[in-house]
């Protein structure tokens, strides 16, 4: 007697099942367990870390990121309307810019106004300043297309209404068309803020004091200095997902908040 469809499905899943149990268990027969326990959860060692790590290395990583957030949020949304401008200039300047910061690394920007701008003419700017404009220039060219797109999925019928009442179309913009834009891109804005927090990570690159220290860095140090093997690294990438996980799901939250919207 042939097999029905779903007795072969299940056979499959069944045999798939049993080579996943097989290969795990040869995986954890064969794994070093001692070293795996001495190099990379050796929690023993990284008493050093602390507070530092919280206080400082956390604090410093929000700080970073809401700097970069802002500058990026505003030169994000000025690009977005030069780039839906009537006058063609404005439309290739900010073409232009997005092109430009989406196709080169964010680890050269950082380099070159960390340590660029300084030799070429001769200014020093505070740490946090060179973060900001690092993060916020790159961040301002991904912003810019989320926000586009936001603000062309608003129905034209808005604007024509407002201006209908006899209301200047810089108003309707500000009032009207904007705030339901960001209404409609939150989702993505959210997962913005996520890539500038990993991102505020290649600030290691420019030479910290203690105080400027970001979670990569106390992990990066943690090696070399405390004899843990991977275990800062470890614990670094524990305070990331501290802030991460969250705003991952409060994007999973407003994604559907948007779907019910829209039905």
């Amino acid at each position: 007697m042939a097999m029905t469809a779903r007795q072969r499905a299940k056979i499959s899943l069944n045999v798939q099942a049993g080579i996943f149990v097989v290969a795990i268990a040869a995986l954890l027969l064969a794994t070093d367990w001692k070293a795996i326990s001495a190099n990379v959860f050796n929690f023993g060692k990284i008493g050093p870390m602390f507070p530092g790590i919280f206080t400082t290395g956390l604090v410093n990583t929000l700080i970073y990121t809401a700097l970069g957030f802002a500058l990026g949020l505003s030169g994000g949304l000025l690009l977005a309307l030069m780039k839906l401008s009537s006058f063609p200039l404005y439309r290739w300047i900010a073409t232009g810019y997005i092109e430009f910061f989406r196709g080169i690394p964010a680890l050269l920007v950082f380099i070159a106004f960390g340590y660029g701008v300084p030799l070429a003419f001769g200014v020093q700017w505070p740490i946090f300043v060179v973060v900001m404009v690092s993060l916020g220039m790159v961040a301002a060219a991904y912003i810019a297309e989320t926000l586009r797109a936001g603000l062309q999925a608003v129905p034209k019928g808005q604007l024509e209404a407002a201006r209908s009442l006899g209301m200047p179309q810089w108003r309707a913009m500000v009032t009207i068309i904007i705030p339901q834009a960001f209404k409609i891109v939150l989702p993505p804005l959210t997962n913005e803020i996520i890539l500038l927090t990993k991102d505020s990570s290649l600030i290691y690159v420019l030479g910290l004091t203690a105080s400027q220290y970001e979670l990569t860095k106390f992990g990066r140090d943690g090696i070399s200095s405390l004899g843990a093997g991977l275990t800062p690294l470890l614990v670094a990438g524990a305070f990331y997902l501290v802030v991460t996980i969250p705003l991952s799901l409060l994007a999973r939250k407003f994604e559907s908040r948007s779907a019910r919207t829209k039905r």
